[in-house]
């Protein structure tokens, strides 16, 4: 009995050394395809972006979707901030007042201004959140309310955080994940 394992375990072992590969010796197939190799020539294009949650979904006009996709952030100001206004006073015509403001104290004109360049800011020297009642657009946490953040901004008027203007459109109500964060990386929690 004592040789059949000796025999077995040579056998098992033998298997696994030869079966192994030396992964760095690897050279794609010409002309790409499957796991032979890739063939990653030609011009590739930008096709979505959204830096910030929701703007790009609410702000950008169904028509100029895959333009405001296309432009690169330095160029969307100036292309797209006077859309991203009209649909922000279409949403809240409490904005289309005179010298009405968000709770940032914006006008729709500064607040579009702001959003209409869709990148995500970060602080190097500062809390990273997106709002977390003194600090805004710093960054972003897994665990910050962005969606309802927005629409406080949105619908909430001058006074969005105590008393909004809208209090039916200034919460999302979902004020956490389905499951609990990580506390190492990747942060995530496992899916379902």
């Amino acid at each position: 009995m004592k040789n059949i394992k000796y025999i077995l375990g040579v056998v098992a072992l033998s298997a696994i050394t030869f079966s192994c590969s030396n992964d760095d010796d690897f050279t794609p197939a010409p002309g790409g395809g499957g796991t032979t190799g890739s063939d990653f020539s030609g011009v590739y294009m930008q096709q979505d972006q959204m830096a910030r949650p929701a703007v790009n979904t609410v702000f950008v006009s169904p028509a100029s979707k895959n333009m405001f996709n296309k432009t690169i952030p330095s160029e969307q100001n100036a292309t797209f901030q006077g859309m991203f206004q009209a649909n922000l006073e279409g949403l809240n015509p409490a904005f289309a007042n005179p010298g009405d403001s968000n709770a940032l104290g914006l006008t729709s004109e500064q607040f579009t201004g702001l959003l209409a360049t869709d990148v995500l800011t970060v602080s190097l020297d500062g809390p990273t959140t997106f709002f977390d009642g003194t600090n805004v657009l710093t960054g972003r946490n897994l665990t910050d309310d962005v969606i309802t953040v927005e629409l406080i901004l949105i619908f909430g008027g001058e006074a969005g955080l105590t008393n909004p203007e809208f209090p039916g459109l200034s919460n999302d109500n979902v004020d956490a994940n389905d499951k609990d964060f990580l506390i190492g990386f990747p942060y995530l929690a496992s899916a379902w």
